[in-house]
C-alpha cells in the first residue's frame, strides 16, 4: 500500500520536449494513479504550454490536470521542500532549496530520476545512494527495460486503451480526417519524428518507388527541413500535402502527448526520437525505428547497441538482421533506402515481436508505482 505524499519534481528543458515531456507525464500519473501531491518545476514555461495548450506561459504557479505547476526562476522564490524530491536528468537543484532540505529535520528522499538507457551496468547503479556535501542522500533512479531497473512510463490503462483504438477504424478515420488525412486504400501509414537526419532523404525515395501506396504524417518539428529538401520546397507547414511516387507527405500540426499517441496507435510504422517518443511508440506495438540522440563522442552507438541487443533477443534471424541494419544506417546518415526493403520483408515478424514486447515492459512494472514503492519500502 504507498503511501501519500508531497513531490517536487525539478525540470530543466535542455532539449526540445524530451526532459518535460517525460516529467510532466510522470507528474499526471503520480497524481492521478497513486493521489500524490505533486509540484512540477520548470524553467521553460514556453516549450510547456506546447505540451499543455491550457498552461499560461507567463504565470508562475497553475494547477493543469492536478499537477501544480511552478516556474523555476534564477532567482529561487523560496518553497518548503517536499517529502520526496526528484531532480530529473541531473538538472541540479537550486542550492537554497537544498539548504533547506538539510535544515528541515525531516527525513526527505531526493533521488536523482537519470535517462532511459539499455546498458547492462544501470542494474547494478539502479537505486544506489549517494552521499552528498551537504549530508543529505541522494538515490540514482534509472528507468529501464529490465525488472530490476526503475521500467518505464506507462499509465495503468494504456495497452487496454491502445488496443480499443487500433480495434475501431471509425474512430482512426475520424482523428487522421482531423489532421487533414484521408486513408488511402491500401495504403501504408507511417509517422515521421527525427531529429535533422541526412539518412531520410534514401527512405523516401524507396518509399517513392515502392509498389505500395506509403503515406507519411510527419508533425511539426525538426526533421521537416530534411523533408523540404527532399521535396524540393523551401519550406513545410502543418497542412502541407506533398505526392512524389507512391508516397503522400503530409505535415501535421505539433501534437499534444494524447494525440501523439493516437498517431502512433494509427501508423503501420512509426520512426521516433529522443526518449519520450521512443518510449510511447513501443507501446504502440508497432515495429519502429529510434533515432537516438548524437553524442560527440559517439557513446550513442554504445546505447543503441545495448537497446538492440535487449530488443531483438527473441527475433528470428533474418528480421534480427534486417531491423539491425535499419536502424544502424538510420543512424548513421546513409543506406536508410538500401535496408528498407529488407526490413519490409519481415514486417509481420517484427510486428509480432513489437506487440509481444509491449507485455514483456508490462511485467517488469511502471515507472510511476515504482518510484511510488521505493518511497513507501524507504521510509
Amino acid at each position: 500500500m504507498s503511501v501519500k505524499a508531497s513531490w517536487d519534481i525539478f525540470c530543466a528543458v535542455v532539449d526540445n520536449f524530451g526532459d518535460i515531456g517525460v516529467t510532466w507525464r510522470l507528474a499526471r500519473q503520480l497524481v492521478a494513479e497513486h493521489g500524490q501531491q505533486v509540484r512540477l518545476w520548470v524553467d521553460d514555461l514556453d516549450t510547456f504550454a506546447r505540451l499543455c495548450p491550457t498552461a499560461s506561459a507567463t504565470a508562475e504557479q497553475q494547477m493543469h490536470e492536478g499537477v501544480e505547476v511552478r516556474r523555476w526562476s534564477k532567482a529561487w522564490p523560496g518553497a518548503e521542500p517536499a517529502d520526496v524530491v526528484i531532480e530529473a536528468f541531473a538538472c541540479e537543484l537550486p542550492r537554497p532549496y537544498i539548504n533547506a532540505m538539510a535544515a528541515s529535520g525531516r527525513r526527505i528522499l531526493w533521488l536523482n530520476l537519470e535517462y532511459l538507457s539499455a546498458e547492462d551496468w544501470i542494474v547494478g547503479c539502479h537505486a544506489l545512494p549517494s552521499l552528498q556535501a551537504s549530508g543529505l542522500q541522494k538515490y540514482f533512479f534509472f528507468p529501464g527495460f529490465e525488472a530490476q531497473t526503475g521500467g518505464l512510463i506507462r499509465e495503468a490503462d494504456l495497452l487496454r486503451r491502445c488496443a480499443d483504438y487500433q480495434a475501431d477504424s471509425a474512430r482512426r478515420a475520424d482523428f487522421l480526417a482531423g489532421l487533414g488525412v484521408v486513408r488511402q486504400p491500401g495504403a501504408r501509414l507511417l509517422s515521421l519524428f527525427a531529429y535533422e537526419n541526412s539518412a531520410v532523404a534514401g527512405w523516401l525515395n524507396a518509399l517513392a518507388g515502392d509498389s505500395r501506396t506509403n503515406q507519411l504524417l510527419v508533425p511539426e518539428g525538426r526533421v521537416l527541413g530534411d523533408v523540404a529538401a527532399w521535396l524540393g520546397v523551401s519550406m513545410l507547414q502543418a497542412g502541407d500535402c506533398h505526392q512524389r511516387g507512391n508516397l503522400q507527405v503530409v505535415v501535421v500540426p505539433f501534437l499534444t502527448q494524447d494525440e501523439y499517441d493516437l498517431l502512433l496507435w494509427s501508423c503501420d510504422f512509426n520512426a521516433v526520437r529522443g526518449e519520450e517518443s521512443f518510449i510511447r511508440a513501443q507501446w504502440a506495438g508497432r515495429p519502429l525505428v529510434w533515432h537516438i540522440y548524437p553524442q560527440e563522442d559517439d557513446a550513442h552507438w554504445d546505447k543503441l547497441g545495448a537497446f538492440l541487443d535487449l530488443y531483438t533477443h527473441d527475433l528470428p534471424p533474418a528480421a534480427n538482421a534486417a531491423l539491425r541494419d535499419f536502424w544502424r544506417a538510420w543512424n548513421a546518415g546513409e543506406g536508410a533506402g538500401e535496408t528498407w526493403s529488407a526490413l519490409l520483408r519481415e514486417y509481420p515478424a517484427l510486428l509480432e515481436h513489437a506487440q509481444a514486447w509491449t507485455h514483456k515492459q508490462v511485467a517488469n512494472g511502471d515507472l510511476a508505482g515504482k518510484l511510488v514503492f521505493f518511497y513507501t519500502d524507504w521510509l
